[in-house]
């Protein structure tokens, strides 16, 4: 018997409804799920119209392998991202999931570093311990490490002293048996503060360091 398949455009909105379906009351898991769902009916069904192909079955088809790469791929960050809060809890570094899918830890300037200082403060090293042992058991892991200033001081201070900072913390991973190659480093000076340099607060918020968390490129 011959079928019919479905018309592009329903295709689209069966995928866009998935996508929409990653709502706030399901897990970053789920949400990953659906998102995956989503893309993957797109792609299929694109894929299907210009091969001549039917794209309802191919539009199936690349949803179902969509939401299988986008459940493992959430499941594993959602694990890491729970364990490293747990690691973190009452240091006040935050734990948080990046708009592109990296696990990202914000580490506070009073656990971090002294004012002026690239040396590695000592409440700092129990985050990075259980950082490193977490990174040991996932060999393929990229980390990339961000120092920032706030504004007091020139850029011929801030720019190398946030630098610093960062090969400071990947150092300490170094000594701990992560790889130097798994490592990326970048200074961004006082260029990207997160509160008003104008008061004390403010500029205790921008001296930090931000330690990234991602999945090589396949």
């Amino acid at each position: 018997m011959k079928t019919r398949s479905l018309p592009l455009r329903s295709v689209t909105a069966v995928a866009l409804l998935a996508l929409a379906s990653g709502c706030a009351d399901m897990s970053q898991r789920q949400q990953g799920t659906a998102a995956g769902a989503g893309v993957g009916a797109l792609a299929g069904a694109a894929v299907g119209s210009m091969t001549g192909g039917r794209p309802g079955q191919s539009a199936v088809i690349g949803a179902a392998l969509g939401a299988v790469a986008g459940n493992l791929w959430s499941k594993n960050m959602e694990e890491k991202q729970r364990a490293m809060e747990q690691a973190t809890a009452g240091t006040g570094v935050q734990v948080s999931r990046t708009a592109d899918n990296q696990l990202k830890l914000d580490v506070p300037s009073d656990i971090s570093f002294a004012v002026g200082s690239a040396a590695i403060e000592p409440r700092l090293r129990p985050v990075l311990d259980a950082f490193a042992s977490g990174l040991g058991n996932q060999p393929g892991m990229i980390v990339r490490i961000v120092g920032h200033t706030d504004d007091t001081g020139s850029d011929a201070i801030n720019e190398p002293l946030s630098l610093h900072r960062a090969e400071s913390v990947r150092n300490y991973l170094e000594d701990r048996g992560i790889a130097a190659n798994r490592i990326e480093v970048a200074g961004r000076g006082s260029r990207e503060p997160i509160a008003s340099n104008a008061t004390a607060e403010g500029r205790a918020k921008n001296r930090r360091v931000e330690i990234f968390l991602r999945e090589p490129q396949r």
